[in-house]
């Protein structure tokens, strides 16, 4: 990797592309910092307090922070991911809009509609921010030190709104510009650049909170730091996993020419859904425990409830079951979307392929949604011992006694971390393998 990166800085194509890109999110960086008019969190942990495992916590992990403070970019790119989301779900029921994705004027219109509907989210979720932080008192009062009423917190909504609003546009313009102007997919990078910037925080919070607690420090940090770097190197050798179906191309004589004939595969990667499956079922089940943080005050302790809204703490065994299975159900789900057997199936026979030992036609089709549905399931338990990693963590280090270290979703973390580095660095490879530059093929 870092003679990759070596390489590509001595193009100076590349060059510009990267530090472009590295602009991008300094900017974005820059944004993460600004306050929004009229928000006044105080305190050292914010918007978030001790309502760790929550959905709020889960936005303020990929805003780099942003959302727990009250910044200009506090919604982050969550409201572009979510309208990309509700597109493609939307464009398998409705055929026009399945018709617009086939060809290059409709991708255009399809982006369009896209940049709406993450406005009206955006607008939805400020709207649903302003609220949460006017009911918890954390809006700037007016000059006697009052809540702001009538014209005045109508004025304080508006604005606020709007400026989360026009922040989530502008880091959706951001993540494009990355697209056409940098290196590497733009809202892939905006969540790597929120991420990391957490990350000394988070290092820093577990090293204290098994500095102080005791005797077993010495044990539990390398046994961490190991389990990291195997977790790293785990989820390196998943992403290049791939099984290859065989495809024998039939001989065809065009003129006094023959072509065909040669032998290709069909790479079906062991995850193919990428990190989506683990950040499907982590907003699903933070769901919960948010709802808890609005009507705790009015639980009691033994009822239903309590007992229901306890199972989805990232400490719970039920927790895990429930989460282990989302992803499973995530991943046949994304994969179903993706992938057509059928219409793969017509791709080969329409340029006289096929694969050795089965028929052309519907036995071709079987034979593809058998491999998939096989390498989903492989790919969805792979991914999921990332995902329940930390909360197996969790559960050793209250054994132990140091209590709940809370690092539920540290393994989505982990595996947008290096899902998005090795993206990255196989796109600066692609493009200087088509410069055919002498030093990497070297």
């Amino acid at each position: 990797m870092i003679k990759t990166m070596v390489n590509a800085w001595k193009i100076a194509d590349l060059r510009k592309k990267i530090l472009y890109t590295v602009f991008i999110l300094f900017l974005f960086r820059l944004g993460c910092a600004i306050p929004v008019p009229f928000i006044n969190i105080v305190g050292e942990n914010g918007l978030v307090g001790d309502n760790t495992g929550t959905f709020l916590n889960y936005l303020s992990m990929m805003t780099g922070e942003a959302f727990n403070y009250g910044r200009v970019f506090a919604l982050g790119i969550t409201p572009y991911i979510n309208a990309s989301i509700i597109l493609q779900l939307l464009a398998v029921a409705i055929p026009a809009l399945e018709k617009l994705s086939h060809d290059e004027e409709g991708r255009k219109k399809m982006a369009a509609i896209t940049r709406y509907v993450t406005v009206g989210l955006a607008i939805l979720q400020g709207i649903a921010y302003y609220v949460y932080i006017w009911s918890q008192g954390m809006l700037t009062p007016d000059a006697s030190g009052k809540a702001y009423t009538g014209f005045g917190a109508f004025f304080q909504g508006l604005v606020v709104v709007s400026v989360l609003t026009a922040g989530s546009a502008l880091v959706m313009w951001l993540g494009e510009q990355i697209n056409e102007k940098g290196i590497g997919n733009g809202i892939s990078l905006i969540l790597f650049a929120g991420i990391v910037s957490r990350l000394p925080y988070i290092v820093y919070n577990i090293v204290m909170v098994m500095w102080t607690t005791g005797k077993w420090y010495y044990l539990i940090a390398p046994l961490a730091i190991v389990g990291l770097v195997a977790m790293v190197i785990y989820i390196c050798f998943m992403d290049a996993g791939e099984r290859r179906i065989p495809v024998q191309y039939a001989k065809r004589v065009v003129g006094r020419k023959m072509y065909g004939g040669q032998s290709s595969n069909i790479p079906i990667k062991v995850n193919m859904s990428g990190v989506l499956p683990v950040i499907f079922a982590s907003s699903i089940l933070s769901l919960p425990p948010t709802i808890e943080m609005f009507i705790s005050n009015k639980l009691s302790e033994d009822s239903f409830w309590t007992t229901f809204f306890g199972w989805f703490k990232a400490d719970h065994w039920v927790y895990g079951i429930i989460y282990f299975l989302l992803i499973i159900f995530f991943a046949y789900f994304y994969s179903s979307i993706q992938y057509n057997p059928v219409e793969m199936a017509n791709n080969l026979a329409k340029n006289s392929g096929m694969i050795p030992g089965i028929r052309s036609g519907r036995p071709t089709a079987e034979y593809i949604a058998k491999i998939i549905s096989k390498m989903v399931l492989l790919g969805a338990l792979m991914l999921s011992v990332c995902a329940l990693f930390p909360v197996l963590f969790s559960q050793i280090t209250t054994a132990v006694g140091y209590g709940n270290v809370d690092v539920s979703i540290g393994g989505t973390s982990i595996i947008i971390l290096v899902g998005v580095a090795l993206e990255t660095v196989a796109q600066i490879e692609s493009q200087m393998m088509m410069r055919h530059y002498k030093g990497f093929l070297d």
